[in-house]
């Protein structure tokens, strides 16, 4: 098996070891670590720079940090984070370790082949969006789940990310920092409550930051792949 770390550029170490040591040092600051909070930020950063260079690596440690997100979100009771992590946004990440496995942009490497969503696969992808994001409202409230409506909209834009996610299109990354948004205010809400979910707050900031790194790197990937192979 090869070593994800060998192809790092030293810009991409530089926003990696920054990313986990901000997200490290935000959970010892509050004084009262959470093993697995510490733990799903710190795989969540290194997935995202994974994912970022289009490499598979970032969805192996995406099912990782969706198995331990949901226990850290478990704890608070934010139950729509919860089944969203290990219901959508875990199984949909086994999903695309498939498809990116299958779909390399040239045969033997590890970066993606990007695609553009077709106008059927553009509807569904809005029809499942809402289907599912009504779905989860009325289980969420059955769950009388904390903050209702903002973990509804994370329930949509987190669908949105996980599907263009496993059709390897690059506005993934945009679907996914718009959770981050919504992530961050539904955390600053549970923190409000209880200090040690600051770090909470302090992943998803840095999670946006990377995002936003990943449409960009995607793009210019996007662009590079749609050149003629000299």
């Amino acid at each position: 098996m090869r070593n994800p770390f060998q192809n790092f550029k030293k810009y991409e170490w530089v926003i990696w070891i920054l990313s986990v040591l901000i997200v490290a040092v935000s959970n010892v600051l509050t004084g009262e670590v959470q093993i697995f909070t510490l733990c799903a930020t710190v795989i969540g950063v290194t997935a995202l720079i994974f994912v970022a260079k289009g490499d598979v690596w970032g969805q192996i440690l995406t099912v990782v940090f969706s198995i331990l997100y949901a226990i850290s979100s478990l704890q608070f009771r934010y139950y729509g984070e919860m089944i969203t992590y290990l219901g959508m946004t875990a199984p949909i990440a086994v999903l695309s370790i498939v498809s990116w496995i299958r779909h390399p942009y040239q045969k033997g490497g590890s970066e993606v082949k990007i695609h553009k969503l077709s106008k059927l696969q553009t509807w569904v992808m809005w029809i499942l969006t809402i289907v599912t994001t009504i779905g989860f409202f009325f289980i969420l409230r059955a769950l009388d789940t904390p903050n209702l409506a903002v973990s509804t909209i994370s329930i949509a834009t987190s669908f949105l990310a996980s599907y263009l996610m496993l059709f390897r299109n690059s506005y993934y990354a945009l679907a996914y920092a718009a959770n981050d948004i919504v992530l961050i205010i539904l955390w600053i809400l549970a923190s409000l409550e209880e200090i040690s979910y600051v770090p909470m707050i302090v992943c998803f900031s840095i999670f946006l930051f990377n995002d936003i790194y990943g449409f960009f790197s995607w793009k210019l990937r996007e662009k590079k792949q749609k050149q003629p192979n000299i």
